[in-house]
């Protein structure tokens, strides 16, 4: 019996588009999370001063959830889940990305683009994630 066809009892596998992009977007993840932790100062800067706390410890704690949240979407198991958070995630860091675009408004040209050039990629970012989200639950059913 060839290795793709249904055995009774056995779910089929994921599809490799949709492993590949779930893999990939939590490698984006993860890449994010890591460099939290090894040039926080950029982020440090980006942490709205309404928060209460230092921004170092949202600093660490966004890192830490892009590193658990990646993991969640690379991993089959957790996909689902981990998937619905990284759409979360992605919503949730947008007030961020506008006062990183006004704070670099004095900055050279390529940092304001850069900058600017976050705002509108979001959008994509939880479209893709709930993509993947939707893939994981397919798979499932």
């Amino acid at each position: 019996m060839p290795a793709s066809s249904p055995r009774p009892g056995v779910r089929p596998s994921a599809s490799p588009g949709s492993t590949r992009s779930a893999r990939l977007l939590g490698g984006l993840l993860i890449g994010a999370g890591i460099t939290h932790f090894v040039a926080p100062r950029t982020f440090d800067a980006m942490v709205p001063r309404a928060l209460p706390g230092s921004p170092r410890a949202w600093t660490r704690a966004s890192g830490a959830a892009e590193l658990a949240i990646g993991a969640a979407v690379a991993a089959p198991r957790t996909r689902r889940l981990g998937a619905l958070a990284a759409a979360g995630l992605f919503v949730a860091v947008f007030p961020a990305n506008v006062k990183m675009a006004a704070d670099w408004r004095d900055r050279p040209l390529p940092l304001r683009t850069a900058a600017l050039a976050r705002l509108p990629l979001q959008v994509p970012l939880v479209r893709w994630a709930l993509r993947v989200h939707r893939a994981a639950q397919t798979e499932r059913s």
